[in-house]
């Protein structure tokens, strides 16, 4: 029977709009409401047992590890999305789960991001329509699919009390577009905000965001739910657009809401609308029906298909891949016994089984001599593992090494540093290579990395993050049962200097001031001419590809593809534009893309329709989308920088908006060399400036008890960075510390499953900046009204009048 919002009291749909635990939405059994559950992630169903954590410390059920989106962005297949995402909704089913909390697609502003590994790209396009695929195929089993982090949301540091500052076109262009594509194509029924503040205000609170956007212009009715921890004001975010506060608020903030209808604040329309969102979840949940087996074996075999078609073959030299059969090899590298196949965080998976290539290559022609780790995984000098390295080398035909970024530096709750691989391992394929020079590296690593090294390779596969079957399908790839396919989602540069970001990112302050604007990597690279390692786009096959026949019309392009080798392979047919004369912005855009199989000598003709996004621009004059008229070039090949084919299109719309002046570098493409006066000119108002330094405030992280006036709170601060310090030597991070210390203080009332609330959070702020009497009778105070006021609350919903 369906529940009508109108039917429910304030104070009963007010109750609604926050979880119950970690995982569960609040029941209200006397009206027939059920829980529904929710449950990370992206690449793999985290369902926890027993009492949950958020970030994975508990135990998890076993579930099928997928490929990262870093990888499964490298196919370029949508419809392999599709299937992925299909066996993820299967095991969300089987694992009793009713919303995923996934897919990420934030852009990858900066390579540096530690949780990169869970996004696809540098590109709106690309990144929207792979996540597209994912929901589609999630939400076909009946499991709700949640996009996030809605939006604007590019670094770890500081994240959930930092604010982004960026101007509406750059927003709209490249922070918003992949979510629109797939609110517009997928239909997803749940999103996730932010942790961040966009422009001042807080993603989850923010109805520019939520309402004008999401809601009004593109016409998503889903549920949108906080990401953990994220929400500021209850009352504020309900009436924003945001439905679910998660994980476990307790009632204070049903009472703000009430409070809120009461004085004006919260209109009841908004708040039956936010309650109606979670009734429907909660009506189409399957989990409290009969559940389906796990198809372990099944999705392995998936698991293994997404990894083999997403693997990059970034150089081959002499053509020494693939091997053949008898070729006498030598493996080295610890990641070969102990594999780098997921980042550290809430998406973090326990695997149904794991394949290391130590397992799997004896089932090859492969003849393999031996095995050495040839470095310390924690980064210790140790010559004695490069001596045994360089000795196994000296006896083989090939080396195979297998190197990447290790378990620190691709984590949720931190960013990189730095863009190199650990120096023993660098050193290690340098002795390696003097002693052999036919080198294959093998690399796992979930975001760009500098690539000096390949100068100590003869051919690199780059399987990125690759799940539980990576293993074997990084054979087949060496091998050549598999034909490698897969193409770069995000540029790599040859320094992280020269990258635009490199002077800023992550910003340290409250203030992160997203001064690039739309040049958002290869969009950087290109307009400003900066020569790159490999380009966005890049990968080689075993097969060679020729362009031809390009015609452009109206509608869109088509192209023919000739197969000119012995070997049958597919191609990532890949389509740019660049805008008429006198319209600034990126040089050249993605604007469509086709993966195809070719046969051996064989020509396809490959047709990429031009859609609602290929002309578009943001105008910040009109408030609106625009096409701007004039003669577009149409650029088609195989990546952003090997562009064959050209055509010039005639595209009827408005003329081009007259540049500002003032924005200076902005018109070049050089944001590396922006002042202040220009970002000024393309936000459009003042660049704001942080607060002053004073008192900690209930928006600052616990980290910044670290110079706070009471002593107590600096030894808790200072407990929580060794306890950081003692868990980084041992090479896996402390996934709940560097949450802890990331988090805001006002962040403790929404974790605690009520125990705190506003109120107390107020004497928590008193108390760190010293004042401790006003402090403690807030906290304590604020304790015992909180329970009373909680237990009469509860009292209501289990009892509700009729």
């Amino acid at each position: 029977m369906t529940v009508n919002a109108s039917d429910l009291s304030l104070i009963e749909a007010a109750a609604l709009l926050s979880g119950a635990s970690e995982w569960d939405s609040r029941a209200l059994p006397a009206r027939g409401i059920r829980s529904f559950v929710m449950s990370d992630g992206p690449h793999g169903v985290r369902r926890q047992l027993g009492s949950g954590d958020h970030l994975g410390i508990a135990e998890s059920e076993p579930a099928t590890c997928f490929p990262t989106a870093a990888a499964l962005a490298c196919s370029w297949d949508p419809a392999l999305a599709e299937e992925m995402g299909a066996a993820l909704g299967q095991e969300a089913r089987a694992l009793g789960v009713d919303v995923l909390l996934g897919p990420g697609l934030n852009i990858k502003r900066s390579p540096l991001c530690g949780r990169n590994f869970e996004y696809y790209s540098e590109d709106p396009l690309l990144a929207g329509r792979m996540a597209a695929g994912l929901v589609r195929g999630i939400q076909s089993q009946g499991v709700a699919a949640t996009p996030k982090h809605f939006a604007v949301n590019s670094q770890e540091l500081r994240r959930m009390s930092s604010d982004s500052v960026v101007d509406e076109r750059t927003m709209r262009e490249i922070y918003l577009t992949a979510f629109e594509i797939v609110v517009r194509e997928a239909h997803p029924r749940a999103l996730m905000s932010a942790y961040n503040r966009v422009n001042g205000v807080y993603a989850n609170e923010n109805r520019h965001l939520l309402t004008e956007i999401l809601r009004e212009e593109w016409g998503y009715d889903g549920l949108v739910v906080s990401d953990w921890g994220g929400s500021n004001d209850a009352a504020a975010a309900a009436g924003a657009g945001s439905s679910l506060e998660m994980p476990a608020p307790g009632l204070y903030g049903a009472r703000a809401i009430v409070r809120a209808v009461m004085e004006g604040r919260l209109s009841r329309q908004s708040l039956r609308e936010r309650a109606t969102e979670v009734i429907a979840m909660s009506e189409a949940a399957l989990s409290h029906g009969e559940r389906p087996a796990l198809e372990a074996e099944a999705h392995h075999d998936v698991a293994r298909r997404v990894a083999e078609q997403s693997i990059v073959l970034l150089k081959n030299d002499d053509a020494v891949l693939p091997l053949v059969g008898g070729t006498r090899v030598a493996v080295i590298g610890d990641m070969a016994a102990t594999p780098r196949y997921q980042g550290s965080g809430s998406s973090q998976i326990n695997p149904t089984r794991l394949e290391t290539f130590l397992d799997v290559v004896g089932d090859s022609d492969l003849d393999v001599v031996g095995y050495a780790p040839g470095y310390d995984r924690q980064g210790a000098d140790d010559e004695a593992l490069v001596r045994e390295a360089v000795e196994l080398a000296r006896r083989s035909d090939v080396v195979l090494a297998w190197i990447g970024l290790d378990e620190l530096s691709e984590s949720e709750g931190l960013d990189r540093s730095h863009m190199r691989l650990p120096a023993v391992q660098t050193r290690m394929l340098q002795a390696v290579a003097e002693a052999n020079p036919k080198v294959v590296v093998v690399l796992s690593a979930g975001s760009a990395v500098e690539t000096a090294w390949e100068a100590h390779a003869r051919a690199v596969i780059h399987t990125s993050l690759s799940g539980q079957a990576g293993a074997s399908a990084a054979l087949h790839v060496l091998t050549g049962e598999v034909n490698p396919s897969g193409r770069l989602a995000e540029t790599y540069p040859v320094s992280y200097e020269d990258h635009p970001t490199s002077a800023w990112f992550p910003a340290t302050g409250e203030l992160a001031l997203y001064t690039d604007g739309p040049y958002v990597g290869y969009r950087y690279f290109q307009t400003a001419g900066v020569e790159v390692a490999h380009p966005f786009g890049f990968g080689l096959s075993y097969s060679t590809f020729d362009y031809s026949d390009l015609r452009v019309d109206a509608d869109g392009a088509s192209v023919t593809v000739t197969n000119t080798s012995e070997v049958d392979g597919a191609e990532v047919v890949q389509l740019y534009v660049s805008p008429p004369q006198g319209v600034w912005g990126p040089v050249r855009e993605l604007k469509g893309f086709a993966k195809v199989m070719v046969p051996a000598g064989a020509s396809v003709t490959v047709t990429i329709p031009f859609d609602e996004y290929t002309f578009r621009h943001y105008s910040t004059a009109a408030g609106a989308w625009r096409v701007t008229g004039g003669a577009w070039t149409v650029l088609v090949g195989r990546n952003v920088e090997d562009l064959p084919l050209e055509a010039v299109l005639d595209v009827e719309g408005e003329a081009p908006e007259p540049a500002d002046p003032a924005l200076g570098a902005y018109l070049t493409g050089r944001v590396d060399q922006v002042g202040e006066a220009e970002f000024a000119a393309l936000l459009g108002r003042p660049v704001p400036t942080p607060a002053p330094d004073g008192e900690i405030g209930p928006n600052d992280p616990l980290s910044a008890m670290s110079g706070a006036r009471s002593r107590l709170a600096r030894t808790v601060a200072a407990f929580l960075t060794r306890r950081r310090a003692k868990a980084d030597a041992t090479g896996k991070p402390d996934l709940n510390i560097l949450f802890v210390l990331n988090m805001p203080l006002r962040a403790t009332s929404k974790m605690t499953r009520g125990a705190v609330s506003d109120e107390m959070v107020g004497g928590l702020v008193d108390l760190v900046n010293g004042h401790t009497l006003r402090g403690l009778r807030a906290a304590l105070g604020g304790y015992v009204r909180n329970r009373r006021a909680d237990k009469a609350v509860q009292r209501v919903l289990d009892h509700p009048r009729r």
